[in-house]
């Protein structure tokens, strides 16, 4: 009563997406692991003490750039110029970062690593699973089984190879990084009192970008391994894009 609409080779065809988009699927997992683990290092005991131990450090200097800000005060009330809204105001915002900079890095950080494992989770779901494929793609297919196979094959996969592992070697030392990035922080609070805010404002910039370089990262790889499957040449554009992430950013200033 019922025909197969499909011919051996379209649910050959059919198999082969479905087993492209476990594969998406697992890399996204694995990547998403891999940034969480980043985050993981700072939930042991070892770390949480060298942690604490910068911020003691950071409040230790946030006191002695308090008194440094009244020293100047009143050096430069001798000649007119002092401002005590301004010290009170850099002292409040000095508080603040005392408060928060080895606190807020961190929750950024597991903000973007959820971010990045929610998102890849939907994407693994657009990979396209097609019955059949159109004429241009067929014709591509012959072409490359005829001549470009064996040299096209190793090409792609040296690059897709060159792309996964650049993500991955950033994925592995990223809480590292961030860890590092904290503790070069506690010296921003002696002149933040001050009203030396320039210095505070590029390590927030890159605590941002070492939040965003995270999420990104695995999700263009993501992106770029969804698109292989149908466009194999805008595929590798993107996942080779994903490790041009850090350089984009600090162009704009991260």
């Amino acid at each position: 009563m019922f025909e197969i609409d499909f011919s051996p080779d379209q649910i050959l065809n059919m198999a082969l997406d479905w087993l492209y988009q476990q594969i998406v699927n697992g890399l996204s997992q694995f990547f998403g692991y891999m940034n969480e683990s980043g985050y993981n290092l700072f939930a042991q005991p070892w770390v949480m003490k060298i942690v604490q131990l910068f911020s003691n450090i950071g409040w230790a200097l946030y006191v002695t750039g308090i008194v440094v800000a009244v020293f100047e005060f009143a050096i430069e009330s001798q000649n007119g110029r002092a401002d005590p809204k301004g010290m009170a105001l850099n002292i409040i915002k000095g508080f603040f970062a005392v408060n928060l900079f080895s606190v807020v890095p961190v929750k950024l950080f597991e903000l973007s690593v959820d971010m990045q494992k929610t998102m890849a989770v939907d994407l693994s779901s657009y990979v396209q699973i097609q019955p059949s494929a159109n004429l241009a793609q067929l014709c591509l297919d012959a072409l490359s089984a005829k001549v470009f196979d064996p040299l096209l094959g190793s090409l792609i996969t040296i690059m897709m190879a060159y792309a996964v592992v650049k993500v991955f070697l950033a994925s592995l030392k990223r809480g590292g990084i961030l860890m590092i990035q904290i503790a070069v922080g506690t010296l921003y609070m002696f002149s933040v009192p001050r009203g030396n805010n320039d210095g505070f404002v590029m390590w927030m910039k890159q605590v941002i970008a070492t939040c965003l370089t995270s999420f990104l990262q695995s999700t263009m790889l993501t992106c770029g391994l969804i698109v292989f499957n149908t466009e194999w040449i805008l595929g590798l554009g993107i996942m080779l894009a994903a490790g041009e992430i850090p350089r984009i950013a600090g162009m704009f200033g991260l």
